[in-house]
């Protein structure tokens, strides 16, 4: 690679992000919400992928309803900004509701000024809510990519779901065939590698019916790649 192209990979920013995995179950087995990206995305296009995205600054002070629990505040924060868990909160709820068109919320006013990418939430009547997210795996995109992001993965179930699960009314057009999918056929769809080990993380904990005792870290910040646990 020449010098200009390799200093232009050590440049991208890595970018704070979050990432929801919403499970339901059927009795037929667990199904996880997926979504495709467009062909003309720059990250990963073309594949199925949970819905998430980066941390907008304003993210950091929008009031939620109810926290995440003191245990993936924890986990969270060790390694990272302290007071980042709850900007991240509350990312995954508005990249989830921008992306999906459905509410991780609790019913009630809006406490002051909504701020524009929330207005929609709060015309329904709903505060972002954080306390069924679960804090289950971490990842940071390896260098050479066009975008490089440190994305933390949250779990929830369907039931938390404010509203109809199968209404992607709202949604916005980042992801296509919004649908569900059985975990046990999710690995046929064309799937980035880091979703594919999330997928097996997830089966796993679905078939131990126990949270996380730790949280897998794939951590690519620096020239050698590191596997730790949280």
């Amino acid at each position: 690679m020449p010098m200009s192209e390799a200093q232009s990979a050590a440049e991208v920013p890595i970018r704070n992000a979050a990432t929801v995995l919403v499970v339901r179950r059927r009795a037929s087995g667990p199904e996880i919400l997926m979504g495709q990206r467009g062909n003309a995305a720059v990250f990963m296009p073309s594949k199925y992928v949970f819905p998430g995205g980066a941390v907008d600054k304003g993210d950091a002070s929008v009031p939620l309803a109810r926290p995440l629990s003191a245990l993936c505040r924890n986990r969270l924060e060790e390694l990272s900004t302290p007071g980042l868990s709850s900007a991240l909160a509350a990312c995954a709820v508005r990249e989830l509701f921008e992306e999906t068109g459905l509410m991780l919320g609790a019913p009630s006013p809006w406490p002051g000024e909504v701020p524009p990418d929330w207005r929609a939430f709060a015309e329904a009547g709903y505060q972002p809510d954080a306390e069924s997210l679960t804090f289950m795996f971490r990842a940071i995109t390896p260098p050479g990519r066009p975008r490089r992001f440190d994305a933390r993965f949250f779990l929830t179930d369907a039931e938390c779901i404010a509203g109809d699960s199968e209404d992607f009314s709202r949604a916005s057009d980042e992801l296509s065939h919004l649908h569900w999918v059985p975990i046990a056929e999710a690995r046929r769809l064309d799937l980035p590698f880091i979703t594919e080990v999330v997928l097996a993380e997830v089966a796993q904990l679905l078939a131990s019916g126990t949270a996380p005792e730790s949280v897998p870290f794939f951590d690519n910040s620096g020239p050698v790649s590191t596997f730790r646990r949280l």
